[in-house]
């Protein structure tokens, strides 16, 4: 296995658990390389359907019900509301989206006690959950040690060199020598530390300019993110997304004004021209890539298609497979 981001880990175990010997490799020192560390850790297929295609939702529906074999996920699904002075976005969001619940200023206030009076109307996706990321990656690392699966980190081999029947390329962006039309798309994040409120699930603000969400962590931490920058370069979050950022936060609840900033952060995440993901086979090596802003939603319906496809050797097990 090369990679070890959410792709790769996952990869991974699915193929221990299947039977296959595994051992996973990285150039990275650590887990902190990755977009993965630098994500929401959201869970939610049917939100995703405003701006994705049906075969992206299918294969989220499905690592829906593979998660929590895999790893600690709050299933307590996910709250979109939208400024009382734009009504529209909520009925929009609601024509491009199923399964959710339509709720009133009551119904919201009992789900989320800290946002009562706040939201005369919201859309509740029941179905859908988050995890942490870092808590996750760390997890499944030890979940695979555990299971006599070696992890190296700072690799400097080559793929060349391993003696293995089969090779999961899950480099994510260092994969663009198999993958010439992959591309970075940066996303940027804040963590902050707020006592004054607190939420049970993911709440999705939309707006016409920025949309944002708010995802719940332990002790009082919250992710709020993200941005979607079609570019390849930088790292650092810039001061106009910064204030972007907890300017809506802020107008998801006023005691954001007072929340302690823990943390900016971005990373690149890996996507196709299509922004689809693929499972490509090369000789011995089967990719899989461009999971562009879905990467915790689809890596075990991905992992399942590509450990799949290693012992049965049938090819087109996912409608986002090219061979």
């Amino acid at each position: 296995m090369l990679g070890a981001g959410v792709m790769g880990l996952v990869a991974a175990l699915t193929a221990r658990r299947a039977g296959l010997r595994v051992a996973v490799f990285d150039r990275a020192a650590d887990l902190s390389a990755g977009a993965g560390w630098r994500s929401g850790g959201m869970l939610a297929p049917e939100c995703e359907a405003e701006v994705s295609s049906p075969a992206v939702v299918a294969l989220g529906r499905r690592s829906m019900a593979l998660w929590p074999a895999l790893a600690d996920v709050a299933l307590n699904g996910t709250l979109v509301v939208a400024p009382p002075r734009d009504p529209s976005a909520l009925a929009r969001f609601a024509r491009m989206t199923t399964s959710h619940a339509s709720l009133g200023a009551d119904a919201v206030a009992a789900l989320e006690p800290a946002l009562a009076g706040r939201y005369g109307r919201a859309l509740f996706y029941a179905g859908e959950g988050h995890l942490d990321p870092r808590e996750t990656l760390t997890g499944l690392v030890g979940r695979l040690r555990d299971a006599g699966v070696p992890v190296t980190f700072g690799w400097t081999g080559e793929e060349a060199e391993l003696a293995a029947a089969a090779v999961i390329d899950a480099r994510g962006l260092g994969a663009r020598d198999r993958l010439p039309g992959l591309r970075g798309v940066k996303g940027e994040m804040a963590l902050v530390l707020s006592r004054e409120i607190a939420l049970e699930r993911p709440v999705r603000l939309l707006h016409h300019r920025h949309p944002l969400y708010v995802v719940p962590r332990r002790d009082g931490v919250f992710m709020i993110g993200a941005t979607t920058i079609e570019s390849d370069e930088g790292l650092a979050v810039t001061v106009r997304s910064a204030g972007e950022l907890l300017t809506q936060a802020y107008a998801v609840h006023p005691a954001f004004a007072e929340a302690e900033v823990l943390e900016f952060n971005a990373g690149l995440r890996p996507a196709m021209p299509d922004n689809e993901p693929v499972i490509r086979r090369v000789g011995r090596t089967i990719v899989v890539n461009g999971l562009y802003r879905h990467g915790w939603l689809l890596a075990p319906a991905l992992a399942a298609d590509v450990v799949g496809y290693m012992l049965t050797n049938e090819e087109g097990k996912t409608p986002c497979v090219s061979v």
